[in-house]
């Protein structure tokens, strides 16, 4: 069953509102609301600039997951930036239904939502991504174990991006064997890292040989 997108006004039981915008491409300055609940921050504006721009060789075309979606906001700034494709799961459906709100209201193509658990969702059916968001509530994640359901449940293309965010005072991600840290980055009370999976292509495991 199709379920009806709600407007954003329409949406009850939420609270508050947070507000965010979008910082690049085709909705450069769109601002969009969200509800305020416990844990949700969007990635702040400093921090997307650098992501996206250490993201601009990859992200058009970038088939992507926004696996702690929250607001939304990194899953729609790729989409903003000529992302092909993103699925933003979150297990709170007023979230989820804030960025269908927002997906509508732009015209966005290419893009669903999951009301799920992370976790749970890992463990479906599996589909390849080129760029993953990793954002769940600080100190929360363990990121090697996390890192390594993506690579072995095949959710990961190979030499996919995965861009981890984590508090400022957090030791640095340890990452499964064979993947690298390809930038990392403090803002506040962010810290905020790229990595890359081993590209596991038969072309690569043949020059590996």
């Amino acid at each position: 069953m199709t379920r009806k997108i709600q407007p954003i006004s329409n949406l009850r039981g939420s609270g508050d509102r947070g507000l965010f915008r979008i910082i690049g491409g085709r909705w450069r300055g769109r601002r969009l609301n969200f509800p305020s609940m416990n844990g949700v921050r969007p990635t702040g504006d400093r921090v997307r600039e650098t992501l996206f721009n250490w993201l601009q060789p990859v992200i058009e075309g970038a088939r992507c997951l926004d696996l702690y979606a929250g607001s939304g906001a990194l899953g729609l700034e790729a989409l903003s930036r000529g992302a092909g494709e993103v699925v933003f799961v979150d297990r709170q459906a007023p979230l989820v239904r804030a960025i269908e709100g927002h997906l509508r209201t732009l015209g966005a193509e290419g893009a669903s939502c999951v009301c799920q658990d992370a976790l749970r969702f890992l463990r479906g059916p599996a589909k390849t991504f080129d760029l993953v968001f990793l954002d769940p509530p600080f100190g929360t994640t363990d990121w090697s174990a996390l890192c390594s359901v993506l690579a072995d449940g095949g959710w990961l293309a190979g030499g996919a991006r995965v861009y981890i965010e984590d508090a400022a005072d957090a030791p640095q991600p340890i990452l499964p064997e064979g993947w690298t840290l390809l930038r990392s980055a403090k803002a506040g009370n962010v810290r905020y890292h790229l990595a890359s999976a081993p590209d596991r292509s038969p072309a690569a495991a043949g020059e590996s040989e």
